[in-house]
């Protein structure tokens, strides 16, 4: 870690670490792989760079998260619940009945800007809002988080056209670039090339990070912010089941939780064994 500031943040990444473990594993259900992969990314953004309060979750003038992966629903509620905006005994309630944590992220949990799932839908809905915000003259910046294998679809590259097209300086997309989807790895799925000449190509400002070093990617979103009137798209390359040992790079853990009370306190194990 390179400063306090930057070790806090990891602690936080900790322990929402824990909660998706808990929370998957009590629902028997749920994607932990990419949910451990970014969430290092948002305890950066939650916890340092988003203007956002959680006493006042509509005020107007808040910066706004769309997460398009939404199947990563257990990474953002965990962070959600450390921020605020809910108790963290809620978290227990999740993918069960009458509970409002669903399996995918939806509005109907405080602090959820938009309801996802449908995979390439979230940052057509991120581009609507910052076009919103440039229109209305506010000052809040939007943020969206996708996959590489959300990549796969086309509306994700309309959605880059238009960002383009209307200079959202006030929007920046976040790949978790962790290489692995639902099927398999990405690289055998659906090779998506060079997508940093790619998403240039359509105009935007592209930057490249380790999604797991806190420091550099809140560099990259001070860089970001002064990208002067084009749009800016951060790849963050991460690791699928970040800080478990048997969910690491193991497309088996995309969709499933720890399989029995072993897998589950090694995995807390594991979590509470991580270093800066």
């Amino acid at each position: 870690m390179n400063n306090e500031a930057d070790l806090k943040i990891f602690e936080k990444a900790r322990e929402a670490r824990k909660l998706i473990i808990e929370m998957v594993y009590s629902a028997k259900s749920g994607h932990p792989g990419g949910s451990l992969s970014i969430i290092d990314i948002l305890a950066d953004l939650y916890f340092r760079e988003i203007n956002i309060d959680p006493t006042n979750p509509n005020d107007p003038s808040r910066d706004r998260l769309v997460m398009s992966k939404g199947h990563a629903s257990p990474a953002l509620y965990s962070i959600l619940a450390l921020k605020g905006f809910f108790p963290k005994e809620l978290l227990l309630g999740f993918r069960r009945l009458n509970s409002k944590l669903e399996g995918h992220v939806h509005r109907g949990v405080p602090g959820v800007e938009s309801s996802t799932g449908s995979l390439g839908q979230g940052l057509g809905i991120a581009v609507g809002m910052a076009l919103a915000g440039l229109m209305d003259k506010a000052n809040y910046t939007v943020y969206a988080i996708i996959g590489d294998g959300e990549l796969e679809e086309g509306s994700i590259w309309e959605s880059l056209m238009a960002g383009n097209k209307y200079s959202l300086k006030n929007l920046i997309v976040i790949m978790d670039k962790n290489n692995v989807q639902l099927d398999g790895f990405t690289k055998d799925i659906m090779p998506m090339g060079d997508i940093r000449a790619k998403v240039s190509a359509f105009g935007w400002n592209v930057l490249e990070v380790d999604g797991h070093s806190i420091h550099e990617f809140s560099e990259a979103i001070k860089t970001a912010k002064k990208s002067g009137k084009s749009p800016s798209f951060i790849i963050a390359n991460t690791i699928k089941g970040k800080g478990v040992s048997y969910m690491e790079n193991n497309p088996k853990y995309h969709g499933s939780p720890p399989a029995d009370e072993k897998e589950y306190e090694l995995a807390l194990r594991d979590i509470e064994r991580m270093v800066p």
